[in-house]
């Protein structure tokens, strides 16, 4: 880097998905804390950068797709990453960290110091830590926090049923089938938690099934699926269950913020909860909860077995039991 070059730009390359890049976020303060007044931009998934452009501290969204990354790899488009790489002043790159010749061409096309860092580094602890660690921040907080807008908010509050109050919101898909609690059990729970005293409707309700059905306001969960989830949305369909589908990830980060509870798989939307700080019941099968467990400012309840499919309900609606009722925003 140029002596004395004033830090205006600090760019982070990641690679990861969604849970990864939750878990990244300590790391992404820390980094913001040592260049105060700077712009720190992401480079990763579009996505996933604009998820978290303007709701945390990263300023500016970029596509790790874009065709300036994509020069890196190859001489015909050079000089556009000189062009795009050279306007930074500080990068933190975790992606292609272990390429000789994707971390020369990086380097050449800046004058700013460039560091590489490992992708899910290893060592002992939370991921979280290990990023921090990898950036020698290893004092600063593991926390992780993402604050929906306010148009967020609005989108969430116009697909969500009407009455919020004591409303859980299932997540029953991950990014791997091995790490997903079956959704028969997930449907079975939400119509358990649906009927029981103290979750949304009395014990003594006068309304029959049915009725509550046709009626948003006695809705308890509503279950949110993503793309990969079509195949199992019949059964909670089936179970006469609130099913919101195809959401952009900053409306499903507000869903979460403005409902009670959350359960979910280890997946990248229960990170994503607990970063906008909900609370909510998160189920472990073949993952380790201590390296890869939510964080965020709400209360996290962690249940793990393996086999996943072992967990009983009785066992998530006795852990939501003890926060569903003053839930922490």
């Amino acid at each position: 880097m140029t002596p004395n070059r004033s830090i205006r730009r600090v760019l982070v390359i990641f690679p990861g998905a969604l849970g990864d890049l939750m878990c990244l976020m300590p790391a992404l303060a820390a980094i913001a804390r040592r260049h105060p007044g700077a712009s720190v931009e992401l480079m990763a998934r579009l996505e996933l950068a604009r998820l978290v452009a303007g709701r945390t501290v990263v300023a500016r969204a970029h596509s790790i797709d874009a065709r300036e990354v994509g020069g890196l790899f190859s001489d015909e488009e050079e000089e556009k990453g000189r062009r795009f790489f050279g306007e930074f002043d500080r990068m933190y790159s975790f992606f292609a960290s272990d390429d000789s010749r994707f971390r020369a061409r990086l380097a050449a096309a800046t004058d700013a110091v460039v560091s590489f860092h490992p992708f899910r580094p290893g060592g002992d602890g939370h991921v979280s830590e290990a990023y921090l660690r990898a950036i020698d921040a290893d004092a600063a907080p593991v926390d992780a926090r993402l604050e929906p807008t306010r148009d967020d908010l609005a989108a969430a509050a116009q697909v969500m049923p009407e009455s919020k109050s004591n409303l859980i919101v299932i997540f029953p898909g991950s990014g791997s089938p091995a790490k997903n609690w079956p959704a028969d059990k997930f449907a079975a729970l939400a119509t358990t938690l649906t009927k029981r005293s103290g979750i949304l409707r009395s014990a003594d309700s006068a309304l029959d099934d049915k009725e509550a059905g046709q009626n948003d306001e006695r809705h308890s969960c509503v279950v949110v699926l993503g793309p990969p989830e079509a195949p199992i949305e019949p059964i909670f369909r089936d179970a006469g269950l609130h099913v919101l589908k195809n959401l952009d990830l900053p409306t499903v980060a507000a869903i979460a913020r403005l409902a009670s509870a959350f359960v979910g798989n280890d997946s990248g939307v229960s990170h994503l909860a607990a970063a906008v700080g909900a609370s909510g019941v998160v189920l472990f099968g073949p993952t380790d909860p201590v390296r890869w467990r939510p964080l965020g400012g709400g209360r996290i309840a962690v249940l793990r077995r393996d086999p996943i499919d072992s967990i009983e309900g009785e066992e998530i609606a006795g852990a939501l039991a003890k926060f569903v009722d003053a839930p922490q925003k």
